[in-house]
């Protein structure tokens, strides 16, 4: 236990002093308008030289400062989470490698060492879904682990082309804009698509809460799923102004409606959270894909602080109920649970985008110039759509695990009384209050000038009201559960099944292509091949070697219809000559 101890509090302290090193690098870097470039020679022969370099600006810095920082308040967490687990210590080692990997993405402007770290991240988030080792987590960890591996062959494809341009470093050519690169553009987007969980590769985000919850916590706010968002964000100057920017902008809009929309019909809480990361994802793609790259970095460290929280309270609500996750079963935990309650609200609030808190400053910025936009008008319905549905699930969230009738067994002990979990979460409480508007007076101090009517203007806050009623009363109606009684089951199901992504991803594509394979095996393999390959083959030459041994048997009858043979033969043949 002593070990035990010793190890989340080790973690928190190193990890929480290489934050607070990181965020006064960035500082500086940002007020003196620096950067600095560590390049490193492992090998050179005959002019051509292997080079790791490292690039320290003020993006990176504060990146590394933000994801520092939340892995600091998810290990010291995990000593509380974790603490009867057998292999607690095997699960430290591998969440501190995987923020190293993380680490290694962030300051790598060459794709050559960006694939060790996006490798990295992927092979060991595959071990950390299948950490709970039974069949739901490695069918969890397979789809995400193939999933990934497209994003994987789109970074070696683009290497390769990189490779035609004389170097693998990308801040060279962030200036080359030309459409001759259309390609490569697209394989990036590709990547990052996987990545960030994109529209058609939706389905492995919900699948990856097979993992343990501080792993949840970890993956969902800063690290795996913001890999692809970053490295849009660093090629952000080779898509200004290139055709691909349409497509990402369809797909994004496309993904956060339909993540929005799924998690209305939701009830595992975890899954729900998983869906609110999706949707945010699409709204930093979708910004991205507009010609906002800081915007789109703005909402990811304030997304990353209070997505982070609402994980950790998640995991204090599931580790006291007895590892339940559904919703229904839960009911009236404010009472109970009066500081996870508060801390589960904030992060909450702070994702509607409510007025002053971290979400806000972002998200409100986002949709303003998304308003203001030269967008189309589905992308534009899109936009209010999500944001809607949005704050309509967090309501909803609030409404069957906070503020219902519980419906909690009176023989459950809850409360939140383990303070190495619970001190994690008010620190990043905190932060979710406090990092939007400081992140803005940092990041912003020439603020973006925005035109809109008042109706625009105010159009965010109306959604805000709307959803928030809508998502209260609509389950306090229990509208819901009657929707298959209104005829209405296959929308229910459809909505409610990411519009049927998991069944295309695994089960229904699968079952068509080994279906084709079996009729391939029994044609082909075991069939024509067969009879005219290996099989038919051996048959024939056993019937030869039958026959030529019949032939050499000392049988009478034998020799004498091969010597009346030959006599014809011979007769035959002085006739015709």
């Amino acid at each position: 236990m002593v070990w035990k101890f010793s190890m989340h509090l080790v973690s928190l302290v190193f990890l929480i002093v290489s934050s607070l090193l990181c965020l006064s690098m960035s500082l500086m870097s940002l007020q003196n308008l620096v950067s600095y470039v560590i390049e490193w020679e492992l090998y050179s022969l005959n002019s051509s030289s292997i080079v790791v370099t490292l690039v320290f600006d003020w993006l990176s810095f504060m990146f590394l400062s933000f994801i520092l920082f939340i892995s600091s308040m998810v290990m010291f967490y995990s000593g509380g989470y974790m603490s009867g687990d057998k292999h607690y210590n095997r699960f430290m080692y591998l969440v501190l490698a995987f923020v190293i990997s993380m680490n290694a993405l962030i300051v790598s402007p060459n794709l050559i060492s960006i694939l060790l770290g996006w490798d990295g991240l992927g092979l060991i988030s595959y071990v950390l879904v299948i950490y709970y080792q039974n069949e739901k987590s490695a069918n969890a960890g397979m789809l995400t682990v193939l999933s990934n591996r497209v994003g994987d062959v789109a970074i070696l494809l683009s290497i390769a082309l990189f490779f035609s341009m004389g170097g693998w470093n990308f801040m060279v050519w962030s200036l080359y804009t030309s459409e001759d690169m259309i390609l490569m553009k697209v394989l990036i987007v590709v990547a990052a698509m996987t990545k960030s969980a994109q529209i058609p590769f939706s389905a492995w985000l919900p699948a990856a809460m097979a993992a343990p919850t501080p792993v949840s916590a970890l993956v969902h706010s800063s690290t795996l799923v913001t890999a692809g968002v970053y490295l849009l964000i660093r090629f952000s100057p080779i898509f200004e102004g290139a055709s691909v920017q349409s497509f990402l902008l369809i797909i994004s809009c496309t993904t956060m409606f339909m993540a929005g929309l799924g998690a209305n019909f939701e009830y595992d809480l975890k899954k729900i959270i998983a869906l609110s990361t999706l949707s945010q994802l699409g709204v930093m793609l979708s910004v991205l894909s507009l010609g906002f790259p800081d915007l789109a970095f703005f909402h990811l460290l304030t997304h990353a602080l209070f997505k982070a929280l609402l994980f950790l309270c998640a995991g204090v609500v599931i580790h006291s109920l007895g590892d339940y996750q559904d919703i229904r079963m839960m009911g009236g935990l404010i009472i109970s649970m009066p500081l996870t309650g508060v801390c589960m609200n904030l992060s909450n609030l702070s994702l509607c985008g409510m007025p002053f808190m971290a979400g806000f400053y972002s998200k409100d910025l986002i949709l303003e110039m998304a308003f203001m936009s030269n967008i189309n008008f589905i992308s534009f319905i899109m936009y209010i759509l999500a944001t809607g549905l949005t704050v309509s699930y967090t309501f909803r969230l609030i409404f069957y695990s906070l503020t219902s009738m519980s419906h909690i067994s009176n023989m459950s002990g809850i409360s939140d009384n383990d303070f190495i979990m619970t001190n994690p979460m008010v620190m990043l409480s905190l932060s979710s209050i406090l990092s939007g508007a400081s992140l803005s007076w940092v990041m912003f101090p020439e603020y973006y000038m925005i035109c809109l009517s008042s109706f625009m203007k105010s159009l965010v806050l109306l959604l805000l009201l709307i959803g928030s009623f809508t998502g209260y009363m609509l389950n306090i109606m229990s509208l819901n559960e009657t929707l298959s009684s209104l005829g209405l089951y296959f929308i229910s199901s459809f909505s409610g099944s990411m519009w049927f992504m998991p069944f295309l991803s695994s089960v229904k594509l699968n079952y068509y292509i080994l279906k084709l394979g079996k009729s391939y095996d029994k044609i082909g393999d075991k069939g024509w091949s067969e009879y005219f390959g290996g099989q038919g083959g051996f048959s024939v030459i056993m019937k030869g070697s039958y026959y030529l041994e019949v032939t050499q048997g000392n049988m009478i009858k034998i020799y004498m219809k091969s010597f009346f043979l030959w006599v014809t033969i011979v007769v035959i043949m002085l006739v015709l000559i």
